[in-house]
């Protein structure tokens, strides 16, 4: 198998990271998505939604999506177990998944997008687009982030992870939720059990990229 990457994204980082606290070695492709690399053949018949990253296997098949190719892992290297081992677990393992992404990531993704003029032309994820940059959608999105923050806040009250009592796919994704917060200048003082969660995660070994 392959994998297609591109260094600085943060989807393709948190497969990195999974591989990492895995100890999965897979060798890797770097796609320089900035230069549109992901639009030339055969990339965009393999991956026709543009994104990075996407597997590779062995008869062909392409497997696209952060999390889809982290479960394909998951699944041929299952321990450490980072979705959780039992029915349970692994349901509860998803709902902080679907949490993270849906209350938080999207939507500060979408407000990066808007506002990084390296993203003008892109706003839309795997598109070349006349779209314009707009300022709604950020300051919507640090909204959205907001409330999102304000709920998991007290959830996170002498937590050492975000979910069961071990470190999981959900720590990944949401470390990487409040990365997305950095370059949009977001304070997270207000947020302090998230924030000693995130320093903790953060200083990971698999974390430093």
């Amino acid at each position: 198998m392959k994998l297609y990457d591109f260094g600085p994204a943060a989807n393709a980082q948190r497969v990195r990271v999974f591989l990492a606290e895995k100890d999965i070695d897979v060798p890797v492709e770097q796609l320089n998505v900035r230069e549109d690399r992901q639009f030339a053949e055969p990339y965009t018949s393999m991956n026709p939604f543009h994104c990075v990253p996407f597997l590779e296997l062995d008869d062909g098949t392409v497997i696209a999506e952060s999390i889809s190719i982290c479960r394909y892992l998951e699944e041929l290297h299952p321990e450490p177990s980072l979705f959780g081992r039992t029915a349970e677990e692994r349901a509860v393992v998803d709902m902080w998944l679907r949490r993270f992404e849906l209350d938080g990531f999207i939507p500060l993704l979408h407000a990066l997008r808007n506002h990084a003029p390296t993203f003008a032309g892109k706003v839309v994820p795997g598109t070349r687009t006349d779209l314009p940059q707009s300022p709604h959608m950020v300051q919507r999105g640090k909204e959205m982030a907001t409330i999102f923050f304000n709920r998991v806040e007290p959830l996170l009250a002498g937590r050492e992870y975000i979910t069961l009592d071990r470190f999981t796919v959900a720590d990944i994704s949401g470390c990487f939720t409040v990365r997305l917060t950095q370059p949009l200048e977001m304070d997270l003082s207000g947020w302090s059990n998230i924030a000693a969660w995130f320093t903790r995660i953060n200083a990971r070994p698999s974390f430093q990229l």
